[in-house]
């Protein structure tokens, strides 16, 4: 997750760096329920309480406007939550590393 965030086609602020991975982290560790790999894209499923879609949506799009190669799908509810995300092939290590991180923390 490190190098996501460190990419050169990330604009986000330095100081903000962190602060962005530590919300990822709390995410991984309180919702997902599992990652799979479909070829070049993962598939995350979460879970959680009221306000789950929305949080998702919110860190996605702030994600999206200063790293522009991400693709984030959001579909269901608070409850039974599905996350797609997707990079261009030359982006494919960013997307690995994301999906590791979210395999550990929500093990």
């Amino acid at each position: 997750m490190e190098s996501l965030l460190n990419t050169d086609a990330c604009t986000m602020p330095t100081a903000e760096r962190p602060l962005r991975l530590a919300e990822f982290d709390a995410l991984f560790a309180s919702a997902v329920r599992s990652v799979e790999r479909r070829g070049n894209d993962v598939r995350m499923r979460l879970t959680g309480g009221d306000g789950l879609v929305e949080r998702v949506r919110d860190l996605t799009a702030r994600e999206t406007s200063c790293c522009s190669f991400f693709a984030f799908t959001v579909d269901g509810n608070d409850q039974d939550l599905t996350l797609d995300i997707s990079v261009p092939p030359a982006r494919q290590e960013i997307l690995d590393a994301l999906a590791e991180r979210a395999q550990e923390l929500s093990a």
